[in-house]
């Protein structure tokens, strides 16, 4: 395993970081019991995997306890989640005391590493920052966690106008954004600003549902096509993408997807979620292998860097979290 240092938190996280949520909830979503949740996590941290990146609403961090329970605390970084707005309701900011205190003995552990505010949207930051976090950073001197983080709602945030308002204003030590290889602008939106002020990042959609078979790219690219997006050749293509597959390049549309992201400057950990092991090692794999040649990723970005919210689809579980939580 690879490790780098998350922004200016000092905390020594791996590259590759399980990710508890998604489609999958650890295998929980697919017909998996807590156990083989547990036995997904722990096979992770076998593998040198540190982060684990959690949260109230994909109701896995009582699995994440468990399963770190015997595990050296210094050893393992915790990163979970509180929802502010759901359904078009705001909550106050009691509520999210009450989740991250909830968080605490979901997880059986004193303190969270890295306490993240879910899914805010650009027209709900003042609030999250002028009442939510003053309140939050109180319970901060209490010892409850320590180092803040906020999250963008990607599907209602193509141009991250909530993480560009909220990188500069010194609050936040860890943010999670979106960025793939068919949404490229967050390396020039994002990466330039979390680089200057030290930002920890932790990188979510690398792969999700599209870069897991090639026949969802090529719907994609049909509808792109119809749009007048992409060239219509990539629409009459059964394999669009199957230019980064060859000798010396990708093993596969998802390795392709994982090394895209891995090496961007900026890029602190890439999140994956699976809930089967073979699966989770060859995530792993791909995170850990060198770029893309770069002839590869400059046809990417000739064809498309224009392009934004292409493959940010919402989980199941997540459609009503973030519902109404817009700009």
């Amino acid at each position: 395993m690879d490790y780098t240092t998350l922004g200016r938190t000092e905390l020594k996280v791996s590259v590759a970081g399980l990710g508890c949520g998604g489609f999958s909830r650890l295998g929980l979503n697919t017909g998996g019991t807590e156990a083989s949740a547990v036995g997904i996590i722990h096979a992770a941290l076998d593998h040198g995997v540190n982060l684990l990146d959690t949260a109230a609403p994909y109701d896995t961090e009582g699995v994440v306890g468990k399963a770190i329970k015997r595990v050296p605390r210094d050893q393992v970084v915790i990163a979970t989640k509180a929802s502010v707005f759901r359904g078009g309701e705001r909550y106050a900011s009691e509520r999210v005391v009450a989740s991250l205190d909830n968080s605490l003995r979901e997880l059986g552990i004193d303190c969270i590493d890295v306490f993240q505010l879910h899914a805010v949207p650009p027209s709900g930051y003042d609030y999250v920052r002028d009442v939510i976090a003053p309140v939050l950073l109180k319970e901060k001197e209490k010892g409850k966690f320590k180092f803040l983080g906020i999250t963008e709602t990607s599907p209602n945030d193509l141009e991250h106008q909530m993480l560009l308002r909220a990188i500069p204003d010194g609050l936040w030590d860890v943010v999670m954004v979106a960025f793939h290889l068919m949404n490229q602008n967050t390396r020039e939106a994002v990466f330039p600003a979390t680089l200057q002020h030290r930002v920890g990042t932790l990188l979510m959609f690398a792969v999700r549902s599209i870069f897991a078979r090639a026949d969802r790219v090529a719907s994609a690219m049909r509808e792109l096509a119809a749009e007048g997006k992409v060239p219509q050749s990539l629409a009459d293509n059964p394999d669009p993408l199957g230019f980064l597959i060859h000798p010396g390049g990708a093993t596969s549309l998802t390795d392709a997807a994982y090394r895209y992201v891995r090496h961007e400057p900026g890029v602190d950990v890439v999140l994956f979620g699976t809930g089967d092991q073979a699966h989770l090692c060859s995530n792993i794999d791909s995170i850990l292998r060198p770029p893309l040649p770069q002839a590869d990723r400059d046809k990417l970005k000739q064809l498309f860097s224009h392009l934004r919210g292409v493959g940010l689809v919402l989980p199941p579980r997540a459609q009503g979290a973030t519902k109404g939580a817009t700009s």
